[in-house]
């Protein structure tokens, strides 16, 4: 099993969406060869609590971390804590090896949130996420062990993370061709900051240094996955591997920014982007290929949220999921072969950045979308089936829909002290505190 996680990749920043001027045909190739989702959705609309989703199979207002929740001066972000379910730990008595390849940003080692005791036998990478934002970084990590890049000081930038980072990949790969394994490649492009060692096909183009960069950066994430998808086919593991690829929230840039209007990007047609819980953020791009299993050159419309995974990963390995997990979601792998979409009746999520915001899903066929921007805000009601983009707030002719609405926001939130929908926690800096002890 692979899941490549990329940071901050938008629907429409890929060929197979509709992008017209940046270049990504390996993973229009996956699309082709493999099913595309236009309704997947993100655990919420920052890394940390997104990546958590994915990992721990609990929505954002069950999971563990609802926000980028920085230690305070230290390095790392709010740990998992022990006692939490993921993935890797659902697959290791199946004989999984396990890795971690990129950015982890749930907790830095020494903490409960360490990749490494969270079932990954094998880490690379940055584990921070303001870490994260240097592509030329004077350290990353393996498996906790500072790895030094003294030529990247003082600001030089010479060796590029990303190749290191890719060479750790297929390196590992390779190693464990003759076991079962689960790859987690949670790849740092195309987040800011937009650095490139190479323009590529872009370095003559009339656009700034950022939308170059972006650019190039959107390309060397589709050749490295290419690459990835070749080794598979070489070591004759192209049919027993799923690989899923999804970007961990939606579009970064508004409408009106310079890479929203060139790349013509931006939410692919739906209100929002990163850090707000309307439709452009919380949609993403979402793939899913295994020749033979899942069916080549589909399209689906039905919708799925990475709480998901980690009880489709169970069932892919015959694992029992462990009762401590709570998993809010459901199996998609009859879905994935090609059967109907599981049902359910609720999709939720929260977002602590600032001021707590939330949205909910629900109804028949998951009709209607509430979104409350704030504890004291209004309820803002949409009816997807006629307006994906949100355009019409409908709150004032459905009282009876905004009630259910409210309901379903208040029984989706657990109570959290680290997480109140009141504002900041006031446990937050002494638990940043505890957090910079435990490294």
């Amino acid at each position: 099993m692979i899941f490549i996680l990329s940071d901050d990749i938008a629907q429409g920043d890929l060929g197979c969406y509709g992008q017209k001027i940046i270049q990504t045909p390996r993973i229009d190739q996956i699309a082709r060869e493999g099913t595309r989702f236009l309704q997947a959705y993100c655990g919420t609309t920052v890394c940390a609590p997104s990546r958590t989703s994915l990992m721990t199979g609990l929505h954002s207002g069950h999971a563990p971390v609802r926000g980028n929740w920085e230690i305070a001066k230290g390095e790392g972000q709010y740990p998992l804590p022990d006692k939490i379910v993921t993935v890797a730990e659902v697959l290791k008595p199946q004989g999984y090896a396990t890795a971690v390849m990129g950015k982890w940003g749930m907790g830095m080692f020494g903490t409960t949130g360490d990749p490494l005791k969270q079932g990954f036998d094998h880490f690379f990478g940055y584990n921070c996420q303001r870490h994260a934002h240097s592509y030329f970084p004077t350290y990353l990590y393996e498996d906790g062990k500072r790895i030094e890049l003294p030529e990247n000081a003082k600001g030089a930038k010479k060796t590029y993370a990303q190749n290191l980072i890719q060479k750790d990949v297929l390196k590992w790969v390779r190693a464990k061709k003759d076991e079962p394994f689960f790859l987690f490649y949670a790849a740092t492009l195309p987040h800011g900051t937009h650095e490139i060692d190479d323009y590529g096909l872009y370095k003559d183009k009339p656009w700034t240094e950022q939308q170059k960069a972006y650019a190039a950066q959107v390309t060397r994430l589709d050749s490295d996955i290419g690459a990835l998808m070749d080794l598979l086919k070489e070591l004759k593991l192209d049919e027993k591997t799923i690989v899923m690829f999804a970007g961990d929230n939606g579009s970064s840039f508004s409408p009106e920014s310079e890479m929203g209007k060139l790349f013509d990007q931006a939410s692919n047609g739906m209100r929002g982007f990163k850090r707000g819980l309307y439709e452009g953020a919380l949609r993403q791009a979402a793939i899913a290929r295994w020749p033979g299993q899942i069916p080549a050159g589909k399209v689906r419309e039905e919708p799925w949220a990475f709480w998901d995974f980690l009880p489709t990963a169970a069932e892919l390995a015959s694992a029992k999921v462990p009762a401590a997990a709570k998993t809010d979601g459901l199996s998609l792998v009859s879905f994935l072969k090609g059967g109907p979409a599981p049902q359910r009746d609720v999709f939720y999520w929260e977002l602590h950045e600032g001021k707590p915001i939330q949205a909910v899903r629900f109804g028949k066929e998951m009709q209607w979308k509430a979104v409350k921007n704030g504890i004291n805000a209004k309820i803002e009601l949409y009816d997807l089936s006629k307006d994906a983009a949100e355009a019409k707030d409908i709150a004032s002719a459905h009282p009876e829909l905004v009630q259910q609405a409210e309901t379903l926001l208040k029984q989706n939130h657990g109570e959290n002290p680290d997480w109140p929908l009141t504002g900041p926690a006031p446990e937050r800096k002494k638990a940043g505190e505890k957090g910079k002890k435990a490294k």
